[in-house]
């Protein structure tokens, strides 16, 4: 199967929690049936890739939603 790019790279500053910001980059694609975020850092080093739920289509500010939740659970982890 190949995967199909929904939203290229984008450059997001993510503020997180008492003034602390990451500087992350993140895309959206789809593999098969399956559509999924993938965030990294600026040196493209992988932070986390998160599966969305079957039927999840969202627009570009939702996706930054997403992004700094997605962050905050995995720097909290």
């Amino acid at each position: 199967m190949s995967a199909a790019t929904i939203q290229d790279w984008t450059e997001s500053q993510v503020l997180l929690s008492y003034g602390q910001a990451r500087d992350v980059k993140y895309r959206v694609y789809r593999n098969g049936e399956k559509h999924f975020q993938e965030i990294r850092d600026f040196d493209d080093s992988p932070i986390h890739t998160l599966e969305l739920p079957d039927g999840m289509k969202l627009d570009k500010s939702s996706y930054e939603v997403l992004l700094r939740y997605v962050l905050l659970d995995v720097v909290a982890a």
